[in-house]
């Protein structure tokens, strides 16, 4: 009984059906072919053998062999390119699939699960697939039609040889089924071994500095070499049982043709056979179990395949959290429209079993004008910049932009217009010129300039040996935290959004230089809407309006200056930070 993966994994076939068919069409007439040549040589040989006829009188028969081999090698190849053609469309269909319900997932999600995991799905994962469709699939029908069409020319021929064909061709794929349930569990286990150890091995380069610092880094190298031994050992568990069954296959192929040969061998010795048809039989027989012994092969493919597709099912079976179920609108926002926010008693919560992150919040933030969101970590602050960029769905209440609902908005439209520094900024390979100019068609360079020097990373990137061109390694290798957050905040001013949320965005600066990023943050407030979420207070005390969280709820919200004379929370958070404050003034 098919297993409900492989049940799914037949179910791809669908759209490559016709991709499929030509694959097997064109093995098939390759399949004929070899029937043509098996006729050709017992002919030739026959008659030079028994009729004692000269090369001369058999040269048209050798001449036609040449091109039918050329054309069957033709067919084959073609067979095959068409085979993985439909295959890499089966993997980029599901890749495709894949990163959109991990973008529907969200973000969120994704910072809580394992990277190495991830990625050895979507990449490993898929990939196994490949030999599935490219050669299983193909091979199986051609495992039941090239040996049928063998089978049509051997029973006239030799009634004796074609039974036993016909008896000993089961045997194979029966064997091969009852040794491949073996390997079945052993894939699987394989696959799920092979996600822990890279998983494990992303997690401990990512992580190398600290594992060097803290003196664990020698540890670590022992568990991912244990990970690493375990699997090599398992895999040639894998290995021995393929191995063993490819063994049997043979030498059940084997015996098979030695039989079809004994029993010509003593027809022909007491003259009840023609040597013609002996021969031509004694041809068809290797080439009849041929495509049987292949299934032995492509079988494991089959059980690699089904392990992965595990893995596959598990992440695309993954329900959507509530939280990430955004309601896309259809609406756009006009561009020559400013930007005004309003929360209207808004309430997020990341997981049923959990207390709200944002519990009934209400606040609005100008069109030109710096909002700042202040509180002590796990008050809400960032769950409220992740629902203005439609991350996450309230569970009650309304996000207006403009008075309209967020979730009547085109969310790639309104993404257009909102820019975003996040605690932990991401630099991708390339240029520090691109990594600036992120989602903008090629800027002018005065602009990309103007940029970094608002955000203080003009000098350190003039340093660099390439300056704006100098190519920057995964996740910014090289540069400073401090460094990363200057250049991400260069690419938030570079890109002209009507919204700019900033995540602690000067959290890794200095007082010097924060206390400039800070000015341009002041600055740029003056054109637009600047929405911060800061532990600092030396930018939120001059902020335009500040909203004070606690526990996901707004305890106190207005001017800095009425906050500190209330002397409420925000007071007392000012009081608390005062030296910071003064020293970062």
């Amino acid at each position: 009984m098919a297993t409900s993966e492989e049940l799914w994994l037949k179910a791809r076939k669908k759209d490559i059906r016709p991709q499929l068919n030509r694959a097997v069409g064109l093995g098939l007439f390759a399949g004929w072919l070899i029937i043509v040549q098996a006729w050709l040589l017992a002919r030739v040989v026959s008659a030079v053998i028994i009729d004692h006829q000269h090369l001369a009188d058999v040269w048209g028969y050798l001449a036609a062999m040449l091109p039918i081999f050329a054309l069957r090698f033709a067919l084959m190849r073609a067979s095959e390119n068409v085979a993985f053609e439909a295959a890499a469309q089966v993997r980029r269909d599901l890749r495709g699939r894949l990163y959109a319900h991990l973008q529907a997932l969200g973000p969120l999600w994704l910072t809580r699960q394992s990277s190495g995991d991830i990625a050895n799905t979507i990449v490993t994962g898929i990939d196994a697939l490949e030999a599935y469709y490219a050669r299983y699939l193909p091979n199986m029908s051609l495992t039941a039609l090239v040996p049928l069409s063998i089978l049509v020319f051997v029973l006239p021929q030799d009634w004796v040889s074609g039974l036993v064909l016909l008896l000993t061709a089961p045997l194979i794929p029966i064997f091969m089924i009852l040794i491949g349930k073996g390997t079945e569990t052993l894939n699987q286990q394989q696959w799920q071994l092979l996600s822990r150890m890279s998983a494990r091995f992303l997690d401990s380069l990512q992580g190398l500095t600290t594992l060097k610092l803290f003196g664990v880094s020698r540890h670590e190298a022992e568990v991912v070499a244990a990970l690493t031994e375990e699997y090599r050992i398992g895999t040639m568990k894998v290995l021995r049982v393929a191995f063993l069954s490819s063994v049997a296959l043979e030498f059940m192929s084997t015996i098979s043709i030695a039989m079809v040969a004994v029993f010509i061998g003593f027809r022909l010795f007491y003259g009840e056979m023609q040597f013609f048809n002996g021969f031509f039989v004694l041809l068809l027989a290797p080439e009849f179990y041929l495509p049987l012994r292949n299934m032995g092969t492509f079988y494991h493919a089959r059980m690699e395949a089904i392990g992965a597709a595990q893995n596959l099912l598990k992440l695309l079976d993954t329900r959507i959290p509530p939280h990430a179920q955004v309601t896309d609108g259809t609406q756009k926002l006009d561009a020559a429209q400013e930007v005004r926010i309003r929360f209207d008693a808004v309430t997020v919560r990341h997981a049923a079993d959990l207390p709200p992150a944002l519990d009934a919040v209400s606040f609005a933030a100008l069109p030109r004008g710096l909002t700042a969101l202040v509180g002590a970590s796990g008050a809400g602050k960032s769950t409220a910049l992740h629902a203005l960029m439609a991350l996450v769905q309230p569970e009650a209440g309304r996000i207006l932009v403009n008075e309209t609902p967020l979730t009547a908005l085109d969310a790639t439209d309104w993404l257009r217009h909102v820019a975003w520094v996040p605690q932990r900024p991401h630099v991708f390979e390339g240029t520090v010129r691109d990594n600036i100019a992120l989602g903008q068609s090629d800027p002018p360079q005065d602009e990309v300039e103007r940029a970094a020097r608002a955000a203080q990373a003009h000098d350190f990137i003039a340093a660099l040996p390439q300056g704006y061109d100098t190519p920057l390694g995964e996740r910014g290798l090289g540069l400073s935290g401090g460094q990363v957050q200057r250049l991400a905040l260069a690419r938030a001013l570079l890109k002209p959004a009507k919204l700019v949320l900033l995540d602690e965005a000067t959290a890794q600066l200095d007082a010097q230089t924060q206390a400039q990023v800070g000015a341009a943050i002041l600055a740029l407030a003056k054109e637009r809407c600047v929405i911060l979420a800061a532990h600092r207070l030396s930018t939120v005390l001059q902020a335009d309006h500040v909203v004070v969280l606690e526990a996901g709820r707004v305890i106190e919200q207005g001017a800095p200056a009425d906050l500190l004379r209330a002397d409420g929370a925000f007071a007392r958070l000012v009081r608390a930070h005062e030296p910071a404050v003064q020293e970062q003034a």
